[in-house]
């Protein structure tokens, strides 16, 4: 039901919005590509891409012909970019990419708003839902390194652990999230769902 309401929106945003990456589109695997490195360059879940393709694995052949399903568009592609460069800057690349799984698990999430924006932008309690948010750092723009974690957190989409929260705990004021189940351990931040 979660993905049926993405992708109604993203048809909307689609219409809205000149400078999305283009939906449904066709791609010719060439020499070196896999699956992982097209997920990447499109910004879309590989098991999305094995769906739509009638793949059972994750093998690709030079020549053939996949199609690319719907992406985010660029504006969500950059808000997730710079929320990963505002919450994991000086932490490992796979940390990077994990506090960007988290926002997509949260956006698959029954109990969480329905896209990429809503759910960076969440009050709960009368407080946002990422702290950039209410310092100003969302609106600084991302280093590559964020960029490149956001499409391959894109890629990532639909495995993993299911974190859908994170913290430091050498600087966390609310220890809440230390009660939930700890998925991983990445530098200085503790995956839990």
């Amino acid at each position: 039901m979660k993905r049926l309401k993405m992708t109604i929106m993203s048809i909307a945003f689609f219409f809205m919005f000149t400078n999305i990456t283009q939906a449904n589109s066709e791609h010719t695997v060439t020499e070196g590509e896999s699956l992982w490195s097209i997920g990447i360059d499109y910004g879309v879940s590989i098991q999305e891409i094995q769906e739509l393709n009638g793949k059972p694995d994750s093998n690709v052949n030079i020549g053939e012909r996949l199609q690319m399903p719907e992406s985010v568009t660029n504006e969500e592609l950059d808000l997730l970019a710079r929320l990963i460069h505002s919450e994991a800057q000086g932490e490992p690349y796979a940390g990077k990419v994990a506090v960007g799984t988290v926002v997509l698990n949260r956006v698959a999430d029954d109990r969480y708003p329905d896209t990429i924006r809503d759910v960076i932008y969440e009050v709960v309690n009368g407080y946002y839902a990422f702290s950039p948010v209410l310092d100003g750092t969302i609106y600084e723009p991302a280093a590559e390194e964020s960029k490149l974690a956001a499409r391959e957190a894109l890629a990532f989409d639909g495995q993993g652990q299911g974190s859908i929260f994170f913290y430091n705990p050498e600087t966390a004021t609310n220890h809440w999230n230390a009660t939930r189940e700890e998925t991983k351990r990445i530098g200085q931040h503790v995956f839990a769902k």
